[in-house]
């Protein structure tokens, strides 16, 4: 939670509810710009609007040309890739709407789950250029909504807000003197919490297969080499220096064992398992209840 007294920012965008808290009230032209990075970057990444950038290519193959902060999301996207032999992939769009996560929120599913094709046979990502062989439906929602969280953050501090907290509905990012308490939402009622943890200077994410839930064990976070949801995880937390990493890295425990992360990343972590059981670093300086 923000701190007593401070000036919270509230809007929608990329289909969720943002926060935006300061000690003081934002000026309307810092709020404009707030709202112009979420509605361009919705614009460049949004599977569910036909006049999206990477809508382009589910049309057929082709060649776009990406913002500056596609560069990160690459190679994020590229290691937890090579990690997690293609289960983690930007290519899992096609199998989400397959199975009804689709542009018009169907949510029944037209056909069975569909294995993604290998980044490598119809995708070249480099850096802010991105071809398909192929139509192809990209989604990034494993580490966009916390790279988003970044460039808000990053807006801020360009103009001269050093303490804040961007929450983009649990994706958070804080930075200053203070620290806050977070609440760890319960996997199973969100109107409980499973323990709580201090978010001081970093970014705190989590991922939940109880967040978009439809139909009989379907869900958003699915398995890139299958195409099929992830049943054995429930919900994830991490805490890094960036959103992006802290996104991208909740999503993949889904997919890998912590230690495979942990070899490339600095990262603390919490996950619970479907049987209920919850493992946590060491470094992840939370407090479950029990």
């Amino acid at each position: 939670m923000p701190h007593p007294g401070w000036s919270t920012f509230r809007f929608e965008g990329i289909g969720t509810q943002w926060e935006i808290s300061t000690p003081d009230r934002l000026a309307p032209a810092i709020r404009s710009e707030l709202l112009e990075i979420v509605a361009e970057y919705d614009k460049t990444w949004s599977r569910f609007r036909p006049d999206s950038l990477v809508s382009i290519l589910s049309r057929g193959p082709g060649i776009i040309t990406l913002p500056d902060h596609a560069v990160a999301l690459q190679k994020l996207y590229a290691v937890l890739y090579r990690l997690s032999d293609g289960a983690m992939t930007p290519l899992i769009g096609s199998s989400l709407e397959r199975l009804g996560y689709d542009a018009g929120y169907a949510l029944v599913p037209s056909g069975l789950p569909l294995a993604p094709p290998r980044w490598e046979d119809v995708l070249d990502w480099t850096g802010t250029d991105l071809a398909a062989k192929e139509p192809v439906v990209l989604d990034v929602g494993a580490a966009g909504k916390g790279q988003l969280v970044d460039l808000l953050g990053a807006a801020l501090r360009a103009q001269g807000q050093s303490d804040f907290l961007v929450d983009g509905s649990g994706d958070m990012l804080h930075s200053g003197d203070h620290p806050v308490t977070v609440a760890l939402e319960h996997p199973y009622n969100p109107r409980q919490a499973i323990g709580t943890v201090e978010l001081h200077n970093s970014a705190l994410c989590a991922s939940a297969s109880n967040r978009r839930t439809w139909g009989d064990g379907l869900h958003h976070v699915l398995d890139g080499s299958t195409g099929e949801p992830i049943h054995t995880t429930v919900a994830t937390w991490t805490m890094a220096e960036s959103a992006l990493v802290a996104d991208g890295l909740a999503t993949a425990l889904f997919m890998l064992e912590p230690p495979r992360l942990e070899v490339e990343f600095d990262f603390s972590w919490l996950s619970v398992s479907s049987n209920g059981a919850a493992a946590f670093s060491h470094g992840f300086e939370g407090r479950l209840f029990t």
